[in-house]
């Protein structure tokens, strides 16, 4: 941004210096040797930046952490393991770590919204379902979790139906063949946000028979994210459910 065109813009009188503070906002962001701090996400999209944890090195993601924390008082970080939970726990002691969602965060109280549904065929998809569920949370949406409701026990996910009705949004999360998102697809009347997971035997090819299985859906309704992207699904359940709240 031209800084100087901007002031000229206001001495003129054809910007008010409130006009131009939201726009430095929207475009600001802290420089660091190794990263780029999107400090002005938040005034763009609604949402502040998100630490992609794994992968990062434990200098980079403490530093990254500690920038975060300070610009905005509270911080989530997908892909998290426990020894980089440790790492940062020693300089936040009140972090708090999921080792089965991998969500690690430190968050502000806030009032929740309206109601997401995130349900999982089952058991061993719950780790990216607990990654959409506390990530929709950390955004300020109420979630309900409804597992263990696969196609092979399809009287389980009949019995919650109405709970999942309720929801401005689902999201569905299923590994092996994934029907389950087409199975809700048909049966609600709100968006369903598939998530295929890499859960299941060989031919599963790590997600993608799931994912296959999503996409073709001929359910209505029905969008899908990447393979175990909890995160995706529920940043994108939280602007459903937000519009939802709005009406």
């Amino acid at each position: 941004m031209d800084i100087k065109k901007l002031l000229n813009e206001i001495k003129c009188g054809r910007l008010t210096f409130e006009e131009a503070e939201k726009m430095l906002d929207k475009a600001a962001f802290d420089e660091m040797e190794f990263a780029k701090i999107d400090t002005g996400r938040k005034a763009r999209t609604g949402r502040s930046e998100v630490i992609y944890c794994q992968g990062k090195a434990d200098e980079h993601l403490l530093r990254i952490f500690e920038r975060i924390y300070r610009n905005e008082g509270e911080v989530l970080g997908t892909r998290a393991s426990e020894k980089q939970y440790k790492i940062i726990a020693e300089h936040f002691p009140e972090v708090k770590f999921s080792n089965i969602s991998g969500i690690i965060k430190i968050e502000k109280p806030k009032e929740r919204i309206g109601c997401i549904a995130v349900c999982t065929a089952g058991t061993a998809d719950i780790g990216v379902a607990e990654e959409a569920a506390e990530t929709a949370e950390f955004f300020g949406n109420n979630v309900v979790r409804v597992y263990d409701v696969g196609v092979c026990g399809i009287h389980r996910l009949l019995s919650r139906i109405d709970v999942i009705n309720k929801a401005n949004c689902i999201i569905a999360v299923a590994g092996m063949e994934g029907a389950l998102a087409g199975v809700l697809g048909g049966l609600v009347d709100k968006p369903v946000i598939a998530v295929p997971t890499s859960v299941g035997y060989g031919a599963n090819f790590g997600g993608l028979s799931a994912l296959l299985t999503m996409i073709n859906s001929c359910s209505n309704g029905v969008a899908v994210t990447n393979i175990d992207n909890g995160y995706g699904a529920g940043y994108i359940a939280s602007q459903i459910n937000e519009l939802g709240v709005r009406k």
